[in-house]
């Protein structure tokens, strides 16, 4: 009779096992701008709507992967001050944070193309290292910015192209362009 009742309980923990949650990771993905902060701005076209479809692709994208939960720091049209979105990233303490933007200059300029941002620190560093890979070549500076600096886990704030360049305007403001630019950050992510 013991011997039944062990191989009962025996069965009944490894159907609840099975069941438990895995342990996901967490990234979270930061829309720049938003609310009355438009962001780069060009012929109609606003930074903050770009970023912030590209980042619901790529929560979308991510989460497919039962590993991963991706968080945004906002999921609409609002604006989180840069301390708001720090002290969520902070609480949430993830695996990495991009934080999405678009360059500007004040005219029409042929510069193009994707720039990354780090922290001063190796983790922040290989991260740009490896996303540079997914996207092409690019320039990787560190920069004193409020998120990197205030961001106690890896950060980078990517620049998705420029809002002041006709080709890089046209591409990043198209459904194509951003399904193109989110399934290479949502490799990456799921890279790491």
């Amino acid at each position: 009779m013991k011997a039944l009742q062990l191989l009962i309980l025996s069965f009944l923990a490894a159907i609840i096992l099975s069941f438990s949650p895995t342990s996901k990771k967490y990234i979270v993905i930061d829309a720049g701008h938003g609310g009355k902060d438009l962001g780069a701005t060009r012929n109609g076209i606003h930074e903050k709507d770009i970023v912030l479809n590209i980042a619901k692709q790529i929560k979308k994208s991510v989460e497919r992967n039962d590993n991963y939960e991706v968080v945004l720091t906002r999921d609409d049209d609002s604006y989180p001050s840069l301390s708001e979105r720090t002290e969520k990233i902070n609480k949430l303490n993830p695996e990495m944070v991009i934080s999405l933007h678009v360059n500007q200059t004040p005219k029409e300029t042929e510069k193009t193309g994707f720039e990354i941002y780090v922290q001063k620190n190796e983790q922040s560093k290989n991260l740009a290292e490896k996303l540079k890979h997914k996207l092409g070549e690019c320039p990787v500076k560190e920069e004193n910015l409020h998120l990197l600096r205030e961001s106690k886990v890896p950060a980078i704030l990517l620049e998705l192209g420029f809002m002041s360049n006709t080709k890089d305007r046209a591409y990043m403001s198209s459904e194509e362009g951003q399904k193109e630019i989110a399934e290479k950050i949502s490799d990456f992510i799921r890279g790491n």
